[in-house]
């Protein structure tokens, strides 16, 4: 028998959190204060929250902490909004034509299960450090999700529906807009989640290599400088903007489900 686990209480829930975070900081701190690792490899947490607020307003590998994250964020919407838009109606008319699913699927399938950062190499080669690069990378991130899902949900829609628009005379554009992508938009916005973190852990790595801004380019740089607070203050910045994009999907995804009746 499989016994599930119950869900605890919210109080409980952000009390283990907050423990859990705590023991964090605390073993963090004790490592740089106990002389095991020199304090130029592993600042302590004060050190790096001082380096945070003075990379604010004093710019480092030629521009603050806010200039690299827009930059990045930048990157990242375009990539991710192309990917979007290529994505999910291929998938939904994949999801509708049996022909154009035998046609795309061979070649999809070959293509996805190369890892984003494998594009690195042609992005150099064809884009250099412009944004065409970054985007590429974000693009092969975030697409697979993408056309998964919406392909997905439009195979999921419930058959009597498809039938009782057909029977109607209902032209195929305006059922897939009308039927099909309503019934299918839970399966779409879950895609949309997955999408983004990949997307997002995409530009990342290509900024690494690929790009003169952002924040991937001054951890870069920051390396270079043996300046180990500045690597980590990029690391928490990545963090932060990814939980802080996950939760506004999440939040939108369960305003979906609750119109739909699925919450």
């Amino acid at each position: 028998m499989i016994a599930y686990r119950q869900p605890l209480p919210a109080h409980r829930t952000l009390l283990l959190g907050l423990v859990g975070t705590l023991a964090f900081f605390g073993i963090w701190t004790g490592l740089s204060a106990s002389g095991l690792v020199l304090r130029l490899f592993l600042p302590s947490p004060l050190e790096v929250m001082e380096r945070f607020v003075v990379l604010l307003t004093t710019p480092f590998a030629g521009g603050t902490l806010v200039a690299h994250v827009a930059s990045s964020l930048q990157r990242f919407l375009s990539g991710y909004l192309l990917a979007a838009i290529v994505g999910i109606p291929l998938g939904l008319m994949m999801g509708w034509s049996r022909l154009l699913d035998d046609i795309v699927t061979p070649i999809f399938d070959a293509l996805r299960f190369i890892a984003p950062i494998a594009w690195v190499p042609f992005a150099a080669l064809w884009f250099g450090t412009g944004i065409g690069g970054p985007l590429l990378i974000i693009f092969a991130g975030a697409f697979p999700p993408c056309l998964i899902n919406a392909y997905r949900g439009a195979r999921y829609v419930d058959p009597n529906l498809m039938e009782a628009a057909a029977m109607l005379g209902t032209p195929g554009r305006r059922v897939i807009a009308e039927v099909m992508l309503p019934a299918a938009l839970p399966s779409i916005v879950a895609g949309l989640r997955i999408s983004a973190g990949l997307g997002w852990q995409s530009l990342v790595g290509a900024e690494l290599i690929v790009a003169s801004t952002g924040v991937g380019f001054m951890m870069v740089q920051a390396q270079g400088a043996v300046s180990t607070t500045t690597v980590m203050v990029g690391m928490i910045a990545i963090g932060l903007i990814g939980v802080a994009i996950d939760v506004g999907l999440r939040l939108i995804e369960a305003r979906i489900r609750r119109h739909l009746g699925q919450a």
